[in-house]
């Protein structure tokens, strides 16, 4: 049944009570492909999925057997319909259960509180990007919130930070159920549950037993891992494709076993509670270091002026791959490269600092609403180094001796005739395996307990300089005079 709903233009409400003597009329068979898709090409070339009508039923019946769907609710859905998130995981989840979905013409940030007005959902879905979007924006519309409660908030697409589920919940007093899916699944692998089950920040929840596809995390070899240890996600089940569509290559690789290989690494804990650490293809490798993003990401978003961030690699001649990231600022908030690495560097050994922080307006995502991490350096203008003397940036030649110590040093490592005072160490060309020389020649020089959290915590010259004075101040202080004990007579 479809019907127009609400004021606003191409606003459209489907309804799942006549999906029964439609299904009857066509008599598909459970093996007939339905539909194809492409995956979202985050990290590779999309790859064809054929998606059949039995694939689809299980995955949309996960989705209700999670949510608790019933006639009753009405699913505000603000993805796109050719995403696997939109398409099963709102759309035929709740025709499946002979509910309602509102599918708007496209997510309008400004728009979503005259939507819940208009629409009443019970809930609604979306990925990160527009979790933030909309929260960005709740403090306008308190009374609309109010008037209008959710049973529930899904969460999907993208790891969600801990954060912004927090503040989701605060916002909505509703549970914010994040989940986790791919469209080689129909959708759903697993999904933090209803209350009163708890609801993990950081996880993407359980398996839904018979509802939804069985996983377990494989090492090197395939075979399972037990809870606690690191390996990658693999699924099977009756909503999982069994395979790509003219891609025998990566069959092999994906499907060889009986098993689908979803590239997606993590460990399940002691509850069976799945957390992912990232993907496989995604994970930078630093001179043997393997860094997952998500990591550099949450420790990033720890930063109080910090709303979204995406950390990737950056091409580098002397260890292949360097850590960098793009982040969007909080409205209102201002903050620096120097200041964010330094935030980072009290929170993640100091290898994983990102070399590079670029401020964007707005995170580059492809249709999906999915970050782009594929080419993001180049796009960025990152793989050019950015040195000062490039930018045109003024030198400023040492003023103290501890500044000429300091940038003499810097210039040997780093191989550079001068080093301004203002010049950062990252941008210069520096990482922490040079970071390390420098540290010991300076310590070596003034015998100075100087260490290499110190140096990454002040990146230029001058900053440098004022901890190498601070600590000599300190070398050179008495200790303070112990009072004198009394003397009989």
């Amino acid at each position: 049944e479809l019907s127009a709903v609400g004021e606003s233009a191409g606003m459209v409400e489907l309804s799942g009570l006549a999906v029964g003597r439609t299904a009857a009329r066509m008599a598909p068979g459970p093996d007939d492909v339905a539909l194809l898709l492409h995956t979202s090409g985050t990290t590779a070339r999309p790859k064809l999925v054929p998606l059949t009508h039995g694939n689809l039923l299980a995955g949309a019946s996960a989705v209700v057997a999670t949510l608790a769907l019933g006639r009753g609710d009405r699913c505000l859905n603000v993805m796109p319909l050719f995403h696997i998130h939109g398409l099963v995981g709102a759309l035929l989840a709740s025709l499946a259960a002979g509910a309602a979905v509102v599918c708007p013409p496209g997510f309008v940030a400004p728009r979503f509180f005259d939507w819940l007005a208009e629409c009443g959902p019970s809930w609604y879905t979306a990925g990160p990007t527009l979790h933030r979007a909309i929260l960005d924006r709740a403090p306008d519309h308190v009374d609309a919130i109010a008037a209008h409660p959710l049973r529930l908030i899904r969460s999907s697409s993208a790891p969600l930070p801990p954060s912004v589920l927090a503040e989701l919940e605060t916002t909505f007093d509703a549970p914010v159920l994040e989940a986790y899916g791919m469209t080689e699944a129909a959708y759903q692998i697993a999904s933090n549950p209803l209350p009163p089950r708890a609801r993990k920040p950081g996880s993407v929840g359980v398996a839904i037993g018979e509802a939804g596809p069985v996983l377990r995390i494989a090492g090197e070899g395939g075979d399972p891992l037990p809870a606690g240890l690191t390996g990658e996600v693999a699924i099977r089940g009756a909503a999982v494709i069994a395979g790509y569509e003219g891609d025998p290559a990566a069959n092999v690789a994906a499907f060889g076993d009986g098993w689908f290989r979803t590239g997606d690494q993590g460990y399940l804990d002691g509850d069976g509670y799945l957390f992912l650490t990232g993907r496989l293809k995604e994970l930078i490798n630093r001179g043997g270091e393997k860094i997952a993003p998500r990591e550099v990401e949450e420790a990033l978003l720890a930063h109080p002026a910090v709303a979204e961030a995406v950390a990737f690699a950056l091409p580098d001649e002397r260890l292949g791959e360097e850590v960098a990231a793009a982040v969007v600022a909080r409205p209102g908030r201002a903050v620096d490269e120097g200041e964010l690495r330094r935030s980072v560097a009290a929170r993640l050994a100091p290898f994983k600092v990102p070399r590079r922080v670029a401020f964007l307006a707005k995170l580059p995502t492809g249709a999906t609403g999915k970050v782009q991490r594929v080419g993001l350096a180049d796009a960025l203008g990152l793989t050019v180094p950015a040195e000062r003397a490039a930018s045109g940036a003024r030198f400023i030649a040492p003023r103290t001796e501890a500044e000429q110590l300091v940038a003499g040093v810097w210039a040997e490592v780093l191989g550079r005739e001068r080093v301004g005072v203002d010049e950062d160490f990252l941008n210069l060309g520096g990482d922490s395996i040079l970071a390390i020389h420098v540290v010991a020649r300076l310590r070596q020089a003034l015998q100075l307990d100087l260490t290499l959290a110190a140096f990454f915590e002040a990146p230029t010259v001058a900053a440098m300089a004022q901890v190498v004075e601070g600590l000599l101040l300190a070398e050179l202080e008495p200790e303070s005079p112990q009072a004198a004990e009394p003397t009989e007579v």
